[in-house]
């Protein structure tokens, strides 16, 4: 029984870590993906999108990616345009709360 605690407390600080590690990897990647698609329906439509949904709608996604430290697809940042004239979904950002691993807030990933 030692035996089997003592790996446990040798293996689970690096279990947890490593799900720590890929979250933050699969939240970079959906944010990229999401900012691509955003980019091309500006440059298909000549517009940006009021909603994610219309990226589902238009077929740029099949799905809004789920922000994988939130785990939620509706917690996502839509960040609207600076400029008055051009209107819509410019950039996304995490809605997690806290900061990454590496210190760097999840907001700005």
């Amino acid at each position: 029984m030692a035996i089997v605690a003592l790996l446990l407390t040798i293996a689970l600080p690096r279990y947890f870590g490593s799900l720590e590690k890929s979250k933050e990897v699969a939240l970079q990647e959906n944010l990229r993906v999401l900012r691509v698609s955003l980019d091309r329906f500006y440059s298909d439509k000549g517009r940006f999108p009021d909603v994610l949904d219309e990226l589902v709608e238009q077929h740029y996604l099949k799905a809004v990616p789920v922000d994988p430290v939130t785990e939620s697809s509706t917690t996502w940042i839509l960040i609207p345009s600076k400029d008055t004239e051009i209107h819509g979904i410019v950039d996304i950002k995490s809605g997690a709360i806290g900061q990454a691993r590496s210190g760097k807030s999840y907001e700005l990933f």
